[in-house]
């Protein structure tokens, strides 16, 4: 095949799974329409997913996404996502869509990739030219030692504001018969901040049925460190950093393995959360967040 830098360009739909509140999709399948398009970016340059793993023993890895999401995006929605490669080797994704005649811009922002050696693959040859500027291992940060007789919360969830979720990782949300994907850790950080929501007495379930406001993200950021393997347990901890505005929320996520008797740091991210006002007076606007749902979200219980 033929390799080029040009940018890839991919038309799709977003999937029906991510119109969970009236029409609007969520930010996770927002994540999986850049993954598709980086994936036939890949392919364009010569070596797609598979060719890379079965030819090469290499896997291709999203390791870093960060973006903005300055429009909303609906089910019906015709959908063009663009990939090019910077110069520093990250990759600019855009998602454009056409509205009233005019073109939108629903996502902006960054991916960064590692191409790494694969423990399930029956060979190990070089990454094709076009791509072995990404043949990487992803370094991850100095782990965390467990005290004797010590628990994971003590260590890692600390504080009101932390909130500890722990998850055995399946299969279906791996790769190469190994660790834990890109996508993977999305529906963990969509799952985690559900828990956390409802564990702090404002699910969205109750937000939508008492008071109309439905949930929006405007920003997210996931950054994978050393592989989660299959059927690990997952120690997941979630906590509320900044009040924006008084209508947004800054919250991260942290994931961590316990191997012995230290704590390695798998992933991380990072959303920043808010709720439009579907109907009643201030429709269509950011919900302003009382003393209530703030304590609620900080666990200071105001």
């Amino acid at each position: 095949m033929t390799q080029t830098m040009e940018p890839t360009v991919v038309h799709g739909r977003p999937a029906r799974e991510g119109a969970n509140i009236r029409t609007w999709i969520g930010f996770k399948h927002f994540l999986y329409l850049v993954e598709q398009a980086v994936l036939q970016w890949a392919a364009d340059q010569g070596a797609g997913a598979a060719a890379l793993f079965h030819d090469h023993g290499l896997g291709l890895r999203i390791v870093d996404c960060s973006v903005q999401l300055p429009a909303v995006l609906e089910l019906d929605d015709d959908v063009r996502t663009e990939v090019a490669a910077r110069a520093d080797g990250r990759l600019d994704v855009r998602i454009v869509v056409f509205r009233d005649g005019r073109e939108v811009t629903a996502l902006r922002g960054k991916v960064g990739l590692a191409i790494t050696r694969e423990r399930a693959a029956e060979r190990q040859r070089p990454a094709p030219p076009a791509l072995a500027r990404w043949e990487r291992e992803p370094v991850p940060p100095d782990p965390i030692r467990v005290p004797p007789g010590s628990r994971v919360e003590d260590v890692i969830a600390t504080g009101p504001g932390a909130y500890l979720w722990s998850w055995r990782a399946p299969y279906y949300y791996c790769q190469y018969s190994d660790g834990v994907q890109f996508s993977g850790f999305v529906r963990a950080l969509e799952e985690v901040v559900d828990r956390f929501l409802a564990d702090r007495g404002i699910s969205v379930g109750r937000m939508l049925r008492e008071r109309a406001w439905i949930p929006v993200v405007s920003r997210v950021g996931l950054r994978l460190f050393s592989p989660a393997q299959m059927e690990e347990e997952i120690h997941t901890v979630f906590r509320v950093r900044e009040i924006m505005r008084g209508v947004m929320f800054d919250a991260d996520m942290d994931c961590y393995v316990r191997r012995g008797d230290e704590l390695v740091h798998v992933a991380t991210a990072r959303i920043l959360h808010g709720y439009a006002i579907a109907a009643g007076e201030g429709a269509g606007g950011l919900a302003e967040l009382d003393d209530g749902v703030v304590g609620a979200l900080l666990g200071s219980g105001t």
